[in-house]
C-alpha cells in the first residue's frame, strides 16, 4: 500500500525499549500480566500552535516470535493520533532516528490509536481460540505521530506502546488490521455537506471483530457500509469510537466495503480546496479501519484516480 494508507509521527529523541519478565505471585490474587515489551518515545517540545508530523524508528526487542493479544498505548496531550507500522523491504534509519517519514520502508499497519489511553484487547475467535497478531524477532518498525499544540504555551509530549503476548505454547488464531484510504479527496472552498465515498473489495471470507473510521477536523460524519447496510457511523472526528463484534456474531462482508465521509469546509480552511494528506490542520483523510481473522497479515485498499488498489 502507498504511503497514504495512514500517515503521520515524532521528533529526534532516544528510544526506550524494555523486555519484561513475569514475576511469580505467591498471593491468592491472580498475577498481574506484564508486557512482553514496551516502546517509549522521548519527550518532544512543541511551540504554541505548532503541528508536527514525524516518524520515529526502532526494532522490537523480542528474539522469538511473539503472539500479541493486547496493545496498550498512552499519548500525552497534543497527540492527535499515533500509528505503529511494521516496515518491510529495504532498510530503515538507525534506531532512534527521527525524520519527516522519508526513511520509512514499505509500511504495514500494526496498531493505531486516536485517544490518550487506548487498549486493544483481542477477543476469542468463533471456536474459543485466542486471537493474536504475530510480531517477528527484531521487527523493524516506526511510529507515525501527529502532534498539534493548540495552547498558547510550549507543550511537551510523547507516546508509549506496550505489547502483551500469549505464552509460547498457546494455540492462537492470527488477526490483523484491514485499512482503507481515499486519495481522491478535494473539498471545494466553503462547501457544506460535501460527501466523499469509495467502494473497494475486502478480504474474502474474513471475519471482522472491530470497525472504525479516521478523518480530520472538516469531517462532520463518517460511515462504513456493506452495500446498503450501515456497519458503523460517527459524528466525532477526533474520537469516533468503534463497532465491535464477538463470538458467535463476528461480521463477514456480503459484498464490498464502502466508506464515506461528509465535510463542512467552513473553518480556517474555508477559502481552500482541501485535499487528502496527513495534516489535521490543512488536509483531510477518509479511512475505514478494522481487525479481521483469519489473517495472513495486514491488508487494505486505496482509492486513487477512481481506481481501487488493494492488497487482499
Amino acid at each position: 500500500m502507498r504511503r497514504s494508507i495512514l500517515v503521520v509521527s515524532l521528533l529526534s529523541l532516544p528510544l526506550s525499549l524494555s523486555l519484561a519478565a513475569c514475576a511469580g505471585d505467591s498471593s491468592s490474587e491472580p498475577p498481574v500480566e506484564e508486557p512482553a515489551f514496551t516502546v517509549v518515545s522521548a519527550d518532544v517540545t512543541l511551540a504554541p500552535g505548532e503541528e508536527a508530523t514525524k516518524c520515529f524508528y526502532f526494532h522490537t526487542p523480542n528474539t522469538a516470535n511473539l503472539h500479541v493479544h493486547k496493545w496498550v498505548s498512552d499519548m500525552t496531550p497534543g497527540s492527535h493520533h499515533m500509528i505503529y507500522f511494521s516496515s518491510i523491504g529495504g532498510s530503515q534509519p538507525a534506531d532512534g532516528t527521527v525524520d519527516d517519514c522519508e526513511g520509512a520502508g514499505t509500511p504495514l499497519p500494526v496498531y493505531g490509536a486516536q485517544t490518550p489511553h487506548q487498549e486493544a484487547d483481542f477477543p476469542m475467535d468463533d471456536v474459543g481460540v485466542p486471537l493474536a497478531q504475530v510480531v517477528v524477532p527484531q521487527s523493524a518498525g516506526y511510529f507515525q505521530m501527529h502532534y498539534l499544540n493548540t495552547t498558547d504555551a510550549p507543550l511537551t509530549a510523547h507516546v508509549e506502546l506496550a505489547a502483551y503476548a500469549l505464552a509460547d505454547d498457546q494455540t492462537f488464531t492470527r488477526t490483523d488490521l484491514f485499512g482503507t484510504y481515499n486519495a481522491d479527496i478535494a473539498i471545494p472552498p466553503h462547501a457544506t455537506g460535501y460527501k466523499v465515498s469509495a467502494t473497494c473489495g475486502v478480504v474474502e471470507g474474513a471475519k471482522f471483530w472491530q470497525m472504525s473510521t479516521h478523518s480530520h477536523k472538516q469531517a462532520v460524519a463518517t460511515e462504513v457500509k456493506d452495500g446498503a447496510t450501515s456497519l458503523f457511523a460517527s459524528t466525532d472526528w477526533e474520537h469516533p469510537g468503534a463497532q465491535t463484534w464477538s463470538a458467535p456474531t463476528f461480521y463477514t462482508f456480503n459484498g464490498q466495503i464502502t466508506w464515506e465521509c461528509t465535510y463542512d469546509n467552513t473553518g480556517d480552511n474555508a477559502a481552500l480546496t482541501v485535499k487528502d494528506g496527513s495534516s489535521a490542520r490543512t488536509n483531510e483523510m477518509c479511512m475505514a479501519t478494522g481487525y479481521y481473522f483469519p489473517a495472513a497479515g495486514p491488508r487494505g485498499c486505496v482509492m486513487s484516480g477512481g481506481q481501487c488498489q488493494c492488497l487482499l
